[in-house]
């Protein structure tokens, strides 16, 4: 009976293998669950040209948005586990959704094959640049004397950009409103024309407004500060003890991915990655390069899920 069960083993992995041996053989479409322009948009754009040269094959983007990110991730759930379907997800689609939605259509670790985590993402807490502040703890010091006075923008509810301003108000015991807009670029034009005077947003788009004027950048929430805004120290550095927070970018696949694919496209990605260039620019855009293979993305991913599900819990943010 071992022998047998060996013996179908074995046939299992032989399969395995030639089909990773033939794939890819048809150009690949990856599903970016968000509008085109977005951060995940520049993050796929910056690395599927030296993808496609490793893989051989064209990787076409496919904008599937809605529902902050779950229609993209309906798409990708649904497709035939063949490697010719593959989705970009941040944080709040694989992470933040599950704690987030009470009728999410998906669960990451069951429905989806994880292939490589690309990056880790810090954001910036930023400010009105009219606002007469110029550090992380003056800003504290002048919301502290207005209690419920000072807003905070955020993309909508329960994502990132919700939830990063909810941790720093309970690590500081701030009282600030929540204001929710429905995405970020609206959010961002109040925060310049003063309506609200507060938000946290990732690096590439913050770094861009800051460096232009129109917000003020007061620290980034990693761990180390960040090339793109190496004058701006972290909220650690600012006196708030053990705040890190860093989303992340990563690349997913159908449940059910054949081993033997799983691991071509993963190596894939390693490969990529590991190219100076695209170190360099991912860098430049504010992202810090962070591979993690097939077996420790899904880890990662097991291990982020109840701390972001603690967040939502204590937002009191809730969809349906």
């Amino acid at each position: 009976m071992k022998a047998f069960h060996a013996a179908i083993a074995a046939l299992f992995a032989a399969a395995s293998f030639g089909v990773a041996a033939a794939y890819p053989d048809k150009p690949i479409r990856l599903v970016i669950g968000f509008p085109a322009g977005g951060p995940l948009d520049q993050h796929a754009r910056l690395l599927t040209e030296r993808l496609q040269a490793v893989l051989g094959q064209p990787v076409i983007i496919d904008y599937k948005a809605g529902a902050g990110g779950t229609v993209g991730a309906q798409d990708v759930m649904r497709a035939a586990p063949d490697g010719y379907t593959l989705m970009l997800a941040n944080t709040g689609v694989m992470v933040i959704n599950p704690g987030l939605y009470t009728k999410l259509p998906y669960q990451t670790l069951r429905d989806f094959t994880p292939i490589a985590r690309t990056a880790m993402q810090p954001l910036a807490l930023l400010v009105n640049p009219k606002l007469p502040v110029g550090s992380l703890k003056e800003f504290m010091d002048y919301a502290r004397t207005r209690p419920g006075q000072v807003n905070y923008g955020s993309a909508g509810n329960g994502g990132i950009s919700h939830l990063v301003p909810e941790m720093f108000k309970s690590a500081t015991g701030l009282f600030m409103v929540h204001i929710p807009y429905r995405g970020s670029a609206p959010a961002f034009t109040d925060l310049m024309g003063g309506q609200v005077q507060f938000m946290a947003e990732s690096i590439p788009q913050a770094a861009a407004y800051h460096k232009q004027g129109k917000v003020k950048a007061l620290a980034v929430t990693s761990r180390e500060r960040n090339p793109a805004l190496p004058e701006i120290p972290t909220v650690m550095e600012s006196g708030i003890k053990d705040f890190e927070v860093v989303g992340f970018y990563g690349f997913l696949a159908p449940a059910n991915l054949p081993r033997g694919v799983t691991a071509k496209l993963s190596d894939a990605f390693r490969q990529v990655l590991a190219q100076p260039e695209i170190r360099n620019r991912m860098i430049s855009q504010g992202a810090d390069p962070a591979f993690l293979g097939s077996d420790d993305f899904a880890k990662f991913l097991a291990a982020e899920m109840p701390r972001w599900a603690e967040a939502v819990r204590k937002s009191g943010a809730r969809l349906d």
